[in-house]
């Protein structure tokens, strides 16, 4: 009767850092590996990677406290700096003013160094001067030369990606490509080799405008900083401090845009009058020649002085009326920049000049967010908004100053009117002579008055100072900003421990098989009878070396002699034990187990035989130096008798029936009565009766002998077995309700890099303790055994 299968208690484990510790030290030199070559790649990026140098500068902009009251969202203190920077910053690196900046520079011809790594920028240095006799304006040649020196008197000179074209030349001989003409006119020294090209203008505008940076200084305040990014440290410095010259100037210019627009429009009004004047002098004139008037009466004097002043103030009137429609069309119109072009007086009062100089920034902030967003973002909406507001404000303010200059003109005119009444009651000569005298005294006041006009707007262009100024200019630095030696470094070893310990950590993950008890045990319930270390030798392909057990005070001889000992609790009520061994594939060391637990159980006068019970692929007559013509398949096929097939081993005391030639009919012979026959007969004769079977976890010849077996030992190899091995020895006890399976576990080393970083905990009861067993690791220096290693600095070395 099978004996009911006893439910065993769950693995108890419990982490174990120490092991942890030992996983990776014991592949030290793979992080160690990882690191040198993370070192080496970042020693040839620092070398073939080219510097990039970087200069600061900071420029202070005007004050700006638009004072907006009337119906219109007052912006915070942080709006007018920080958009107010945004807005510049857009003006910075607007081409105009990069374009006009690299035009202060040496820029039409670029010299380099060829090295044997990289080539370097020469800038400002010139090795040798290059005089450019002709050349086109847009369309010429832009390739990159290489020249050397030849000799005193001549130089080679080819394009760098056409050699063949390479010539000799003279120097100060011209040379033509396209539409150019240069000559290089002095030696070239001889100890490098020297390249260069033509530039134009719009070759640096990307350049430029890829390495600058514009923030603000300090929160809440009026300080640009900006910072330029290049190759060359001294070009980065220049071209800083060309852009910041050339954004003050272009400001200035700007501010006194409004001024100029005053002064056209007063120079246009005045040609004009200038013309009106003359004409009306000479009319007067004339009148008074021919009709003999020297002097008029002091009444007909004053008629003709109040006429022309309130003729003054209408001219005056009007031609601020102009100005005002003026800035209505420039406003309904959303230009990128408003200004009046005259003076509108009383309009400064309600503060016009603020609304103005506010919508001009925040047209200029909306350029700098539609180059960031689109329209229908919600910071452009929002800056839509408040130009409507800011708009709506100045129409106000112009639509009421307009009402007001209409009422002061209709005024005049009554005025006027009354008067011209008056001048009516006169003397047709008095009337003729007092709208002559008054037209000219009219234009006469009005040219007057533009002219004043005039001189007011120049002074105040004049005046005017820039809305910016440099605080502190741009220095080259030549400390590399990129790439950094100390952060490359820093990375590459913080990268090469990260690979290193990924790479340990990948391994494992990625390890399928089985490389210590530990494993076994988190695996499985069934008990572990022994661990047999890794063969101290050379194991040759007929593992004849079991048999003489060679090294008997080895750590191996002692690990297989615990299996042995352990061996004898299992069945231990038989008097004759029928033991079979079979493992999951081949390769795993089940017949080399055989016959090390057959040479340990004869070694101590046990009486055994072992039967190569594997049929089709069996080897274990090699060992015993006998032919395979015949064996058991020929004696369970009944063509001969038990005598015929059986070998004796009298050098190791051991019987041995080998399996015989390879039968069609392999698990039908194994199922047959004529071999448990055999097994009753051999148990009457021996001690022990070794089975060596077939992987069970490629055929099914060996199910029959594990049934009728009295001890079953699955053979479970480090290295070779996989984690699924675990799991078939209780899946054959669960499936045939066996309770006479144990483990083996063969060749196990120290391997710290696949062991499991938990350890058993026996003294709860948890694990596979059954069975005392020892894995033998880290018997070095007990002083026991023959293949001990004496040396401390070995002791972690993979064994």
């Amino acid at each position: 009767m099978i004996e009911p299968i006893q439910e065993q208690k769950g693995v108890s484990q419990s982490i174990d850092f120490y092991k942890i510790f030992r996983v990776f030290l014991s592949r030290w030199y793979w992080v160690a590996g990882t690191v040198i070559t993370s070192l080496c790649l970042a020693w040839l990026y620092l070398w073939y990677t080219p510097p990039v140098y970087q200069t600061s500068a900071s420029l202070k902009l005007g004050e700006s406290n638009p004072a907006i009251t009337t119906g219109v969202q007052i912006p915070s203190q942080n709006y007018n700096y920080t958009d107010k920077i945004q807005a510049e910053g857009f003006t910075l690196r607007s081409n105009e003013v990069i374009l006009n900046a690299v035009r202060t520079l040496n820029y039409r011809i670029s010299y380099f160094l060829k090295g044997r790594i990289r080539t370097t920028e020469l800038y400002p240095h010139v090795p040798f001067a290059i005089e450019i006799i002709k050349q086109d304006s847009i369309n010429f040649d832009r390739s990159l030369y290489e020249v050397t020196s030849a000799d005193d008197q001549h130089f080679t000179f080819y394009p760098v990606n056409n050699e063949a074209q390479k010539k000799t030349y003279r120097y100060n001989e011209q040379i033509t490509i396209g539409n150019m003409v240069f000559r290089i006119k002095y030696k070239i020294l001889d100890k490098g080799t020297y390249q260069f090209k033509f530039n134009g203008k719009e070759d640096f505008v990307g350049r430029a405008m890829n390495g600058l940076s514009i923030a603000e200084a300090a929160r809440f305040t009026n300080v640009m900083s900006l910072s330029q990014k290049d190759g060359n440290p001294v070009f980065a410095a220049d071209i800083l401090n060309a852009i910041m010259k050339e954004y003050v100037r272009t400001d200035v210019i700007q501010r006194r845009r409004s001024a100029k627009q005053t002064v056209d429009f007063i120079d246009n009004q005045l040609e004009f009058i200038d013309a009106q004047t003359g004409k009306s002098g000479r009319t007067l004139a004339d009148f008074k020649k021919q009709n003999k008037l020297i002097d008029i009466g002091s009444s007909t004097a004053a008629t003709t002085a109040k006429l022309s002043d309130f003729e003054k103030q209408k001219t005056e009137l009007t031609l601020k009326q102009i100005g005002i429609k003026q800035l209505q069309e420039q406003v309904n119109a959303n230009k990128s920049r408003i200004g009046a072009s005259l003076d509108l007086g009383d309009g400064n009062a309600n503060g016009l000049g603020n609304f103005i100089s506010q919508l001009n920034l925040l047209l200029a902030s909306r350029e700098t967010k539609l180059s960031q967003f689109n329209r229908s973002s919600p910071p452009v909406k929002q800056l839509e908004q408040q130009i409507a507001n800011v708009k709506s404000s100045i129409r106000n303010i112009v639509d009421g100053m307009q009402k007001q200059n209409l009422q002061n003109i209709r005024f005049i005119e009554a005025q006027i009117e009354g008067i011209n009444q008056r001048v009516s009651n006169m003397p047709v000569k008095e009337q003729n002579f007092v709208k002559l005298q008054t037209n000219f005294e009219v234009n006469n006041k009005v040219r007057s008055y533009l002219s004043e006009k005039k001189l007011e707007a120049e002074m105040n262009a004049a005046a005017i100072v820039p809305g910016a100024s440099i605080v502190n200019p741009a220095y080259p630095s030549y400390a590399a900003i990129s790439p950094n030696a100390d952060t490359t470094y820093s990375t590459a070893i913080f990268l090469g421990l990260a690979a290193g310990f990924g790479l340990i950590l990948l391994v494992r993950f990625l390890n399928p098989y089985i490389y210590d008890k530990e494993t076994v045990e988190a695996l499985t319930h069934t008990p572990i009878i022994g661990v047999i270390r890794k063969f101290p030798d050379f194991i040759d392909k007929d593992s004849k070396q079991a048999l003489s057990l060679s090294k008997p005070k080895s750590v191996f001889a002692e690990s297989v002699r615990s299996v042995r000992t352990n061996l004898s609790f299992l069945a231990s009520h038989k008097a004759s034990k029928v033991i079979c061994i079979t493992s999951e594939i081949s390769g795993e060391g089940k017949s080399f187990v055989t016959l090390n637990l057959a040479s340990t159980l004869a070694l101590i006068e046990k009486k055994v035989i072992l039967i190569a019970a594997d049929l089709r692929k069996s080897k274990l007559h090699k060992v015993f130096g006998t032919n395979n013509t015949k064996g058991l398949s020929s004696l369970l096929s009944g063509q001969t008798n038990l005598a015929d097939v059986l070998v004796h081993d009298s050098v190791h005391h051991i019987d041995f029936i080998p399996s015989g030639p390879v039968p069609p009919n392999p698990s039908e012979l194994l199922h047959s009565a004529a071999m448990k026959d055999l097994i009753k007969t051999l148990e009457n004769d021996y001690d022990y009766v070794l089975l060596d079977t077939a992987p069970v976890g490629l055929v099914s010849d060996s199910i029959p002998l594990i049934r009728s077996s009295d001890v079953n030992l699955f053979v479970i190899r480090s290295g070779v077995s996989q984690q699924r091995a675990a799991n078939i020895p209780e899946r054959l006890s669960r499936e045939y309700g066996l309770n006479n399976l144990a483990i083996i576990l063969n060749a196990f080393g120290d391997d710290a890099l696949y062991s499991n970083y938990y350890t058993t905990d026996y003294s709860r009861g948890g694990g596979n303790s059954t069975y005392y067993y020892s894995d033998y690791s880290g018997y070095s220096g007990s002083g026991y055994y023959d293949d001990e290693d004496k040396k401390w600095w070995k002791f972690w070395r993979r064994k």
